[in-house]
């Protein structure tokens, strides 16, 4: 039985909706893809008729390593993890305070300096002669590392939304059924099919995390610093598990390496979902050409939603639980300079081995103030001694401000002033920093214990 509706007939006009299927909605389908190895079962779940296959064919046709895929999906062939926004990123500069270790890190590192930067600081008490831009300084306790294999993934309440966009798809789908309109039907079916086998085959990959397992027996802990020109992240535990951050990177175990065939074909059946759409949608009814673009745009809108969802700070959560970093165990500090950064940082980072020959306490304070002036190599001449030796006072005798003018003296009493007020500030937060480790240890003491 055919049902009449007004719109079926209508052969005066025609939507165009050609550019709306190919391209429209691509960078928002890329960032909804990219979220498919972070929330559980989010693979099951990508049966709808998403906008911008055009797009997606193009970025993710690319993983596909051959000749043949090379010459239809032209680009360079990019790692999976890189590809979907899970590695490639550079890391801030690593200063390891025993080892000597001063490297670049990568993604991870990344990812360490962007969980700093979305914490609330804590102002330090106390004035200074100058106050600059905030300089943060955030201590981060890594736990034990006991299992670096697969990652673990985000709750499926945010996925789960995926059955709206999904009901609409199959009901517009249908409803082109009922009025006979079967190109339009096909079309919407196919848009279907081809989203969720490519969302189905993508999400097979497994994220894993990929670090060295072992360190030479006697290394000193891997405490040091992840330095930026305004922030710099503390790093507090031992060499193996700061390794992870330092070193390490995230990886997907992707099925086919290294052609990665199946992307391909992915690819070429989204580009395919194209080219049909792009000349038989607008040979639809006007009803038909209606429910495409109605199914289009619920899918667009929930593609929106999973791009606004900061795929990088749901990295940075996953990769807190991988290092044991419990929920208010990082601690984040604003210091009025950078002088007084220098200071606070370096005491946390000297506490405990501030009679180890190796920890070069000068060298590391040089990491925040290089200058090579006279009464910047004084100042930091004395407050290396004061971090070897925490219970004495800077002093500054004659004989040592010798050849200074007057402006220099003053200006030297006043960063060693600074200095003494980061000392006196650290003091008064030592007690939370120290409470944060120590219960950090009693746990893994007690898991241990279990085991």
């Amino acid at each position: 039985m055919y049902l009449h509706v007004p719109l079926i007939n209508t052969s005066s006009f025609s939507l165009d909706a050609a550019g709306v299927a190919g391209f429209f909605g691509g960078d928002e389908t890329l960032s909804a893809m990219a979220t498919v190895h972070l929330y559980r079962g989010r693979r099951w779940l990508g049966w709808y008729n998403s906008p911008g296959s055009y797009t997606v064919a193009k970025r993710y046709g690319q993983l596909a390593n051959s000749r043949f895929w090379d010459g239809l999906f032209p680009g360079p062939n990019s790692e999976p993890a890189e590809a979907f926004g899970l590695d490639g990123k550079p890391g801030p500069r690593y200063v390891a305070s025993l080892s000597g270790t001063d490297m670049t890190t990568g993604h991870l590192g990344y990812l360490a300096i962007q969980i700093s930067r979305d914490l609330e600081g804590v102002p330090v008490e106390g004035e200074s002669s100058t106050e600059t831009l905030p300089a943060s300084v955030t201590v981060i306790p890594v736990g034990k590392v006991e299992d670096m294999g697969r990652v673990g993934m985000m709750r499926t309440h945010h996925a789960l939304l995926a059955t709206i966009p999904i009901t609409v798809s199959i009901a517009t789908c249908f409803s082109c059924a009922i009025v006979n309109d079967w190109l339009a039907f096909s079309l919407i079916l196919l848009g279907i099919i081809s989203s969720g086998i490519s969302c189905f085959v993508i999400g097979t990959a497994r994220l894993e995390l990929q670090a060295p397992k072992t360190v030479t027996h006697g290394v000193p802990p891997g405490d040091g610093f992840l330095l930026t020109p305004r922030d710099v992240v503390v790093l507090k535990g031992d060499e193996k598990d700061v390794n992870v951050i330092t070193k390490g990177k995230f990886e997907l175990g992707m099925h086919g390496k290294p052609e990665y065939r199946n992307i391909g074909l992915c690819s070429l059946l989204l580009l395919a979902q194209f080219m049909l759409q792009l000349l038989l949608i607008p040979q639809a009814t006007l009803f038909g050409q209606v429910m495409f673009l109605s199914s289009l745009a619920v899918s667009w809108a929930y593609n929106s939603f999973l791009s606004s969802l900061e795929s990088e700070k749901i990295q940075g959560n996953l990769l807190c639980k991988v290092l044991q970093v419990e929920e208010g165990s990082i601690q984040k500090y604003y210091l009025h300079n950078r002088r007084s950064q220098a200071v606070f940082a370096c005491s946390i980072l000297s506490d405990g081995i501030e009679k180890d020959e190796d920890f070069n306490a000068e060298r590391m304070l040089s990491l925040f103030v290089p200058n090579k002036t006279r009464v910047w190599n004084l100042w930091r001449k004395k407050v290396a001694v004061q971090l070897k030796c925490p219970n004495e006072r800077i002093r500054v005798t004659e004989k040592e401000k010798e050849g200074l003018c007057q402006e220099q003296r003053i200006l030297l009493d006043t960063f060693l002033d600074d200095a003494q007020r980061a000392f006196q500030a650290y003091r008064n937060s030592a007690s939370d920093l120290r409470s944060i480790r120590s219960s950090k240890s009693l746990k893994h003491k007690d898991a241990t214990s279990v085991v």
